[in-house]
């Protein structure tokens, strides 16, 4: 069977940017006493909470100043050591055009050995290897058109009950589990479906 270019994805926010920490922190400074505890993904939230969410987010530099989130970076130093070519895949307001501006400077500040940027309304098509993403309708698209990709999921509380037979979740004390996959989908080849078995046995 031929090969294939190994190419990891990563995301960007809640994945190697702590988009979250820095949302609470920001909503916290301004949020009401009668307004809801901080939620990242609210069902149904009102729409003052959501014009609440964009005000704190088009701030001038609120995402370039981003701080790097520790899970996803563990996950990029192993598919580094692993020689997969490093591929940014990331989504940006399209309120906010500066948005997408403040993300490729992010990523120049903080991974310099990115091959590509890519900003996207639609993660479900790109090609790679692997993909490490915290949001569960992001994978369950991109791995649709990947059947044999590797999917990598930093844990979040709203992705603890995604499953899929090509995903596997880091929570920050697997990193073992997350190299073995790693090393599974770098030496697959072409047509050659990705076999997981020997991780979820012991999850």
């Amino acid at each position: 069977m031929g090969k294939i270019e190994d190419i990891a994805l990563f995301d960007l926010d809640s994945t190697l940017a702590d988009y979250s920490k820095a949302m609470e922190r920001d909503y916290n400074l301004i949020k009401s006493p009668g307004d809801p505890e901080f939620e990242d993904f609210m069902e149904n939230p009102p729409a003052y909470l959501k014009e609440r969410k964009y005000f704190i987010r088009d701030r001038p530099g609120w995402w370039e100043n981003l701080e790097r989130f520790q899970k996803g970076f563990d996950i990029l130093n192993i598919a580094r050591e692993l020689e997969f070519m490093i591929y940014i895949l990331t989504k940006a307001p399209k309120s906010h055009p500066a948005a997408w501006t403040e993300k490729a400077n992010w990523v120049r500040n903080h991974i310099p050995d990115a091959r590509s940027i890519t900003i996207t309304e639609d993660k479900s098509p790109v090609y790679g290897k692997v993909l490490v993403d915290d949001y569960p309708p992001y994978l369950t698209g991109w791995l649709a058109n990947r059947p044999r990709g590797l999917a990598i999921i930093p844990t979040q509380s709203w992705n603890k009950d995604f499953k899929h037979p090509n995903a596997i979740k880091y929570d920050g004390t697997n990193l073992d589990q997350v190299r073995k996959a790693l090393e599974i989908a770098k030496k697959r080849t072409q047509r050659e479906p990705l076999d997981l078995s020997c991780l979820h046995q012991n999850p």
